[in-house]
């Protein structure tokens, strides 16, 4: 096993701009990372850099102590496992787990070792003498992981391993990795750009966009303090809301209704008219099943619910709303760039399943103000990143 590290890698195409640019990152020796981001965010490309498919135009690549630049793949000892499996289809099973091995002349007897301990581990056994064709396509995974397992490598690269199979097959494959990680304890760097997965597998997540890293944390930490308002749009399901903000001295001016800010966010937004305001669907409730203590608390307002979607352990509400041109254009653009309706002038809200709202009528809501986000329009940086937390409101008297 070994850590990784890129220092200021950039990767050019041509004359465009870079599909990666001056990216750093550190992954510490048997740490699971993630790297994640929209389609052209570059992610794919550090993969291919780190393993050698791809030539940096600037910058170093280096495994545990060596920077391997230019060492040819074969010379890294890195095991891939790609999005299309790369099975060879005359070959069993067996023989696909063991083609590394076979390539690198390994005895006889050491092959039969290392592919039954692999088959073991990833319950293989009864398919060793199957062809490709006769497996299932998570059996087909498992196998493309199998062939990495054996060859003992510092490091397993995944380029976007589960976006072949079924939603109920990438969960059940999805569990099978984070356990193998966590048994073998080898350093990983997984590729994807469903944030599900990011979010439930990686130790750290790197939140990628048009080749820059944008924040690169512990799952946790990035859902409850993204630094922009790209990583808090892009983490999450549903995405988090964003409103437009007004602000009129230490009041927050919302939608929904006014917030008090305490004095440390007071001073970071001083100068500035309009903000973009953050709040996640789960922390709003249905106001009528809440005791008096509690809504005191937080604030209660009346909406127009336009569509509401039962789900049986939960429910999400709809709230649409009218922003100005300064909050409209970047959400837009947000929107666009995410390939999500959602990240739009509306609000998704979270309520208990028992809540008896109604689909086109009107409700009282709840919001505890305690945890919104405030972003600079123009920047997209949250503001409240800055002094700590979001924590940082008072309900106006």
């Amino acid at each position: 096993m070994a850590n990784i590290r890129l220092e200021n890698v950039t990767k050019s195409f041509g004359g465009g701009p870079p599909a990666v640019d001056g990216v750093s990152l550190e992954i510490s020796d048997g740490e699971f990372m993630v790297l994640v981001g929209p389609s052209g965010s570059g992610k794919s490309t550090i993969l291919r850099m780190i393993v050698g498919l791809e030539d940096v135009t600037s910058g170093d690549v280096y495994i545990g102590d060596r920077r391997v630049n230019d060492k040819a793949p074969r010379d890294r000892n890195l095991a891939m496992v790609f999005q299309n499996y790369a099975l060879y289809p005359h070959l069993s099973v067996f023989e696909n787990i063991a083609f590394p091995l076979r390539l690198h002349k390994v005895p006889h007897e050491d092959v039969h070792e290392r592919v039954g301990r692999a088959a073991d581990l990833l319950e293989l056994g009864e398919l060793l003498d199957r062809k490709p064709s006769q497996l299932s396509g998570g059996q087909q995974q498992r196998v493309a992981m199998g062939r990495a397992i054996v060859r003992n490598a510092e490091a397993f690269l995944f380029d976007e391993p589960l976006s072949n199979l079924d939603a109920k097959l990438r969960g059940q494959v999805r569990t099978e990795i984070s356990r193998l990680q966590n048994r073998l304890g080898i350093t990983t760097v997984y590729v994807t750009h469903d944030q599900i997965e990011a979010m439930t597998l990686g130790d750290q997540v790197a939140v990628l966009r048009k080749g820059v890293l944008q924040q690169v944390d512990a799952p946790r930490a990035l859902y409850e303090q993204p630094v922009n308002l790209f990583v808090a749009g892009f983490i999450g399901s549903p995405p988090m809301n964003f409103m437009p903000a007004g602000v009129e001295g230490s009041t927050l001016r919302l939608p929904i209704g006014d917030i008090e800010l305490a004095r440390e966010l007071t001073d970071e937004i001083q100068g500035r008219d309009i903000l973009i305001a953050g709040v996640r669907p789960e922390h709003f409730e249905d106001a009528s099943m809440l005791d008096d203590a509690r809504k005191a608390r937080g604030l209660s307002f009346k909406a127009h619910v336009d569509v509401i979607e039962w789900l049986g352990s939960e429910q999400y509400a709809y709230i649409p709303f009218e922003a100005p041109d300064e909050v409209r254009k970047p959400l837009e653009e947000l929107a666009s760039e995410l390939d999500s309706e959602q990240v739009r002038t509306q609000l998704v809200v979270n309520l208990d399943a028992a809540s008896p709202v109604i689909e086109g009528s009107d409700a009282e809501l709840w919001l505890d103000a305690t945890r919104i986000h405030l972003f600079d329009p123009a920047t997209g940086d949250n503001l409240t990143h800055r002094v700590g937390s979001p924590a940082h409101t008072r309900l106006a008297s």
